[in-house]
């Protein structure tokens, strides 16, 4: 009787493991398209990228030490049929953010999939959702976890462009920020990157 229940209790456990797992699976970062890129150099954590000319659905927000303003659910609502078509768009990874300063609002963007790029980009609803071409070109970016805020950012960047000193590259003398994940995943398992867009 014991030796029933306690292989009930494991196949029960293994059983839960594998719901859980699928579960976070279909809800994390690996659920999504996540925009294309190729990879010229590596020195985890650091990399030099090559990007295409991606499509993105864009919105103002405050500059990253602020309050979260709406930007991201403006975003969602577009993709979720708030535009000219009533079109369901799949969410990608990962979302790009650009401040322009401490004081000035700068703009998160979300990456159209491929196929609605190369198909049709329905226009927004509303006014303050726009469409825009990101122009492709080389990166320099870092990778790093936890939760995004001011001080995170600003030791990336810092650590980033001590990497690109040593390499010789100059890059632009704005940052963006990259974030791979739900709001909802913890901290450690997180994917941010600073990029930074290296100079000819």
């Amino acid at each position: 009787m014991v030796r029933k229940r306690m292989i009930i209790w494991v196949m029960g456990s293994v059983v839960l493991f594998v719901a859980l797992f699928f579960g976070w699976k279909l809800m994390s970062r690996s659920a999504y398209e996540s925009a294309e890129y190729t990879v010229v150099e590596a020195e985890s954590p650091f990399e030099v990228r090559e990007y295409p000319d991606l499509m993105m659905a864009t919105t103002s927000m405050p500059p990253l030490a602020k309050e979260e303003d709406g930007s991201f659910m403006r975003l969602f609502g577009y993709i979720s049929g708030d535009n000219s078509d009533k079109q369901k768009i799949a969410m990608t990874t990962p979302v790009f953010m650009e401040s322009n300063s401490q004081a000035e609002p700068g703009q998160m963007g979300f990456v159209l999939p491929k196929e609605v790029a190369e198909r049709h980009v329905p226009e927004p609803s509303g006014q303050n959702v726009k469409l825009r071409k990101r122009d492709g070109g080389r990166f320099a970016v870092i990778v790093f976890t936890g939760q995004i805020n001011a001080s995170a950012i600003a030791a990336a960047e810092s650590r980033l462009r001590a990497w690109m000193k040593e390499r010789g590259l100059t890059g632009e003398a704005r940052a963006e920020l990259a974030g791979y994940d739900p709001p909802w995943t913890p901290g450690p398992l997180r994917r941010n990157e600073v990029l930074i867009r290296l100079m000819p």
